[in-house]
This record gives structure tokens, sequence and C-alpha cells, in this order.
């Protein structure tokens, strides 16, 4: 067995089919819209510009390998300098007038790249350029404005350029111990791939225009057996930040975009991602991005028409060569690992459990889990974020899954901290259902749960984000990385085979939670197509209650809203009283009753009524379901329309009911319509309350 504890790249870009820890869709994220809808708004919203600090989270965290750095950097910024100079001078020249280099050397090769987009006016070429913070090779006034995809190639020149001299300097001083060779990896550009249409939810192709905008994927290849040229795809764990490429300004705030749809797809993808990176070029200028969890931050333009933008665009590239995974973005906690005797990957996964060894002393523990399927994986650029894997304790089951593994950002700094309010709900609720005659089963159990801690030497660091992102200016949520670890169910109520078993585990969820009011004046808060799961056994299904990270007592504050509002109460959604009742855990079955019904209650469905629905749009037809407002705008918004679609029978039945495939779940969402709100003394969505 092959593991990768530094490198989470696992293996070279020829290797195994790691389709298999693709994000899973499980969830909702074929429907159109559904993911982040208004991402133009949300980015620009979050998008903190021009942080000189974006640059030193590229810095490796080990000091001495931080120097190297800066040394690598000036002998390559010295190196290229010197060749564009001399490039420059042989485009001029009568002989040469393209500036081609004679030698078959590929650093000449990449220089000339380098040099022909900097655009060099043959004028302003001076022997003592060399490296002066004020060189400058031209400027956009002077040139003509190029195409984007004749800028990619220029772009990738730069990186492949870095690359060879990253591996040869490594190369000569891995014998002193300083830089181990496992701890390194070559930063090189990827063919180009067109965005599929699962990535294409926040703007349109009809005004993409290819002439206007490129694409290079930056991927993270070993060092020791790599060579420096331009590689093919890899699978798409080995991403480490992807570059969008636009020819001039004009089209700058939608080349962030596209920058975050694609970063989005990153981490549906790519489930140790703890951060991201990315590149926008833009005619002459680089900016250097990280999406956070709640914010963006968007470096200072690295001008590379001038030597102290370049110097600026190769540190980021040597840090990335030569700093650890965390830096990179990647959780060191989550590895992926190729397994030589049969040859699938699957993922190792840390938690940290705190043990109590006296009454001084409390030490953390790390016990790993092992798995091959990511059940929910991250759907959104910002926010909570949450993953959630199947996983074994032993990795020779590592197909056979009896514990669920939670990985999520939580508000740092109050109880929902840590899960620590999901853990003391669940024992309260166990202990009371914990006897003869009571349904025991019918609420997740909780193994363990605690923050998410980095070796650091010989302690245990906490994953918070002010930790993360030290320096980082207006961090907008202090949260706390944490894991949780329950028993597996077996089936999310979103992966039903028939609608009966989503009926079914519907009904047993309401029973659940009247059992969890009446005795324990617990309400959930959190009803969504993650809290209801469920087994096939021998007597029937049995459904199992999760998610109570979001519960309270009744009469207590509800406190932070979670972040799926598609299926939260109206009168949560609009803020009018602070306190939760059963209505809007009642509320929430129905909604995602509506939501089933809808789009698909298991991935096949909903992959192919998405299809259909794409497949009527390019024939001209745009079908509108009104549900699709339930995950537009803002909360208030949402309620709006619930408002509109719930406030009487003929209502509900026009706009909701009319388009839910399957008659069983119609039926039962008819029934709890006509309790929720037609009901005399039941009027949770009267307009007379708005």
């Amino acid at each position: 067995m092959t593991t990768f504890p530094r490198n989470p790249s696992g293996v070279a870009a020829v290797g195994p089919d790691y389709s298999i820890l693709k994000g899973e869709n499980f969830g909702f994220s074929t429907v159109p819209g559904a993911r982040d809808d208004g991402l133009y708004e949300l980015v620009q919203s979050i998008l903190h510009r021009n942080c000189d600090a974006v640059f030193k989270l590229a810095t490796p965290s080990d000091s001495t390998v931080s120097l190297m750095t800066v040394k690598l950097a000036d002998i390559i910024s010295t190196d290229l300098e010197a060749r564009l100079s001399t490039a420059a001078l042989r485009r001029g020249s009568d002989n040469d007038p393209q500036g081609g280099m004679r030698t078959g050397d590929p650093l000449d090769t990449w220089a000339t790249g380098i040099l022909a987009w900097a655009g060099l006016p043959i004028s302003t070429v001076r022997a003592d350029s060399q490296c002066s913070d004020d060189s400058q090779y031209g400027d956009d006034s002077k040139l003509t404005v190029w195409e984007a995809d004749k800028i990619a190639p220029c772009f990738e020149s730069f990186i492949l350029f870095v690359a060879h001299h990253v591996k040869a300097y490594v190369g000569e001083h891995v014998a002193t111990g300083i830089i181990k060779l496992e701890d390194c990896q070559l930063i090189l550009p990827v063919a180009n791939q067109g965005m599929g249409t699962e990535d294409t939810d926040a703007y349109s192709a009809d005004y993409v225009d290819p002439v206007d905008f490129a694409h290079v994927a930056c991927g993270m290849f070993p060092l020791g057996n790599s060579s420096v040229e331009r590689q093919a795809v890899p699978a798409s764990h080995l991403i480490v930040a992807n570059a969008e490429i636009a020819r001039d300004s004009d089209f700058y705030k939608l080349t962030e975009l596209k920058l975050a749809t694609r970063t989005k797809a990153l981490y549906f993808d790519q489930h140790n991602r703890r951060f991201a990176w990315g590149l926008t070029a833009l005619s002459r200028t680089i900016h250097a991005y990280i999406f956070g969890i709640d914010d963006i931050w968007a470096s200072n333009a690295m001008d590379i028409t001038r030597a102290k933008g370049r110097r600026a665009f190769i540190s980021l590239l040597v840090g990335w060569s030569l700093g650890s995974v965390d830096r990179l973005g990647f959780d060191p906690t989550i590895r992926y690992v190729l397994d030589g005797d049969n040859g699938d990957p699957y993922l190792e996964i840390d938690t940290f459990v705190p043990v109590l060894v006296d009454v001084h002393t409390i030490k953390v523990e790390r016990r790993t889990y092992f798995g091959n399927r990511c059940i929910v994986a991250a759907e959104s650029l910002t926010g909570r974020r949450a993953r959630y894997f199947a996983v074994s304790a032993n990795r020779y089951s590592v197909g056979k899954s009896a514990f669920l593994i939670k990985d999520v950002w939580m508000l740092f700094g109050d109880d929902s901290a840590c899960d620590r309010r999901e853990s003391s709900f669940l024992k309260v609720l166990h202990a009371e259902f914990n006897k003869p005659g009571e349904s025991r089963d019918s609420y997740s159990r909780i193994l363990n749960s605690g923050p998410v801690s980095f070796i650091r030497g010989d302690t245990f660091v906490d994953d918070v984000t002010f930790v993360v992102f030290a320096g980082l200016p207006d961090i907008s949520q202090d949260r706390q990385h944490s894991r949780t670890v329950v028993q597996w169910a077996g089936n999310l109520i979103s992966s039903a085979d028939d609608p009966i078993q989503v009926t079914t585990a519907v009904t047993s969820a309401m029973v659940a939670l009247d059992a969890a009011y009446n005795k324990c004046k617990i309400l959930h808060g959190n009803i969504s197509d993650r809290a209801i799961q469920f087994e096939e056994t021998a007597d029937g299904i049995k459904v199992v209650l999760a998610e109570f990270d979001y519960a309270t007592f009744a009469g207590e504050y509800a406190g932070e809203m979670p972040e799926l509002l598609q299926f939260q109460s109206i009168l949560s959604l609009e803020g009018a009283r602070p306190f939760r009742s059963r209505l809007d855990d009642g509320e929430s079955l129905l909604y995602l009753l509506c939501w089933l019904g809808t789009f698909g209650i298991n991935p096949t469905e909903r992959r192919k009524y998405a299809a259909d629905y794409a497949a009527k749009c390019a024939a001209g037809c745009k079908p509108v379901l009104p549900i699709m407002k339930w995950i537009q705008g803002s909360a208030t918004d949402t309620a709006w329309h619930k408002r509109n679609h719930m406030d009487t029978a003929n209502d509900f039945d026009i706009n909701i009911l009319a388009n839910m495939r399957h008659r069983p779940l119609r039926d039962l969402a008819a029934k709890l319509h006509k309790t929720l709100f037609l009901r005399p003394g039941c009027s949770g969505a009267k307009k007379t309350t708005y």
C-alpha cells in the first residue's frame, strides 16, 4: 500500500481511475441554478481586493524552507530577465525578427513565449534592466490586444520555466536533508477542457466567447518522476488551482465569476480541500485568489511587463512547489491512498478524540477511518460546506461502511462549535429513549466528535479560520473545523429506490420528531435530505433521524439558520420570531417532500430530470418550475415565494403538486399542507402575518 501523507496527489497523472472518489450526487447538485444562485453578486460581496497577505499564505511555514524559496525565486528571476533581454535583442535583429532561439534550449523557448506575452517594445531594451523593479517590457497602449487563447500558451510557458528550475534546484539540494523530495511537487499546466454542463450554472455559454476567455488548470505532480512539460488531464484531485484568462480588463468581473464557478466544481470533486487557490490573467496582469470559508481575497496585481511583477508570480509558483500541502489549501488529515493489493483508491480520514488522562490532563488521540464514498460532497463556494463520508474502521473493509463522518466548519465560540450542541442533544434523547419499548434507534448515535487538528512538531493545533487565514483582512466568521463520527444507517432519503421508501421515511421521521418534543422538548431545526437516514431490514424500513447540530429546546433562541434555505419554514426565513415551534419542523418535512417529488427521489432520477430540462431549454422552451424560486435570492425572497405557493389549496396545487412526479409523495404532501396551512389555528403561512 502506498500512502501520501503530505502530497495529496497520491500518484502521477498516469494512474488509477479516481472517479469513484468524485463528488457523488446524492444531493441536489443537478438542479439547475441550485448551486449558489446569484454567484456573481455573492463573489463581489465577499471579495477583498489588493491583499498583500495572499502572497504570505503561499510562503512555506517552515522558516528554513521559506528562506530557500526566496533564494530560488531570485535565481529564477535573474535567469528569466537575462533570457528576456537576449530574446528581445534577437527579435530586433534582421536575422531573427521573431526572437526565436537557435539553441533548442526549452528555457529559451519558454522565455520567448513569456516575452511575447509581456510585449517588450524593441526601443526599451536596456542592458541594466535585469531584475530592476521598474524594468518594463511594454504596456497595453503600444500593443495589439491578444485573444485569450493566444495568451494561454504564454501563461503556460511561465509556469514551465519556473517548474524546470524547481526540479533542478530540489534535485541538487535534496541531499542536504533540508528539502525532502516527497514534500515537494511540480506545478505544471494541464490540458485545457471546456466547461461541462454541471460547471456552468452561474453563467450562460451564450455570452462566453472562447475568443475572450481561456482556461488553464495548474496541476500538482510528483517532483521526482514527472517531466517538465504540459501534462494530460489528471484526476481531479491533482488540480492545485484554476486560472482564467481574459484578453482585457473589460471582462474583469466576468473572469472572476468564471473562476468562482470552476472553484465550486473543484470543491465538489476534491474532498480534502480546506480552501482553494485561483488565478486570473487579464491581458498582461495576473491576480492570485484565495477562496476561504466565507471570504475571497485577491492579491495585488502582478504586472508581467515589469520585473517586479514577474518576480512576484515566480515567488508564488515556487511557494506552491516547496510548501506543505496545507499551504496549497489541502487538508493533510484527509489523504488519497492507492492500495497496491487491488489498485482501488480510497481515503484515509483522521478524527481527533479528547481523552481524559486524569483530572488535570486531557490528551488528543487520533483515530483513522477508511472509505471510498463521499455521500454528500461540497456544493457551495462558501459557508458551512458539510461533507459526508461513508467509512469503515478497517482499511480491509473499506467498501463495507459502518460509520458516517460529517466534516464541517461550524461557527466558533458558541455552543454549536465542534458539534457540542449535536452531541448534547443526542445524549438527552438516548438517555430518554434507551428503555424497553421505546424507539431507541430512531436517533443517530455519535461515536466521537471534536475539532480537526494539525500536528505541528509534537503538538496538536486546532484547525480554525483565524489560524488558517492569519494575516488576511476582514475575516467574516470565526469557524472551527470539526468532524463527527456516527453510526451509518446505510442510505439518505435522497437516495431512495422508490416513492414508498420516501413516504415511509418521512412518516417515521414525523413520529421521531413528535417523540423528541413530547418527551424532551427538543426541536430539530435542520430537516433536510441529509437529516433522514434509513436502512432496509427484514422487518421493513428502519429510519434514523440525524443532524441535530441546529436543535434547540422549546423556548430557546434559535440562533444561526442552516444553509439549505429551501427546507426552512417561512417564519424562520423571515426572522419573524426568534424561537422555533413544532410547526417549523413540520413545514421542513413538507418542503422536503415537495423537493424530492419535483426533482427526483434519487440521483438517477435527478440526472434524468435535469437532462430533460436542459433539452427543453436547448430547444427554445424554458419551462419554469415555481419551486425553483425557493433557491433564488435572499432568505426573505424564499419566504415570500413560499407564501405565494402555500397560501391556499389552489395555489399549492398549481405551483407545487402539479409538478410532483410521484403520486404517493403528492398525496402525503397534500395532507401535510392541509394540516399545516389550512387547518384553523395553524396558519403558518397566512399573508395576514406578513
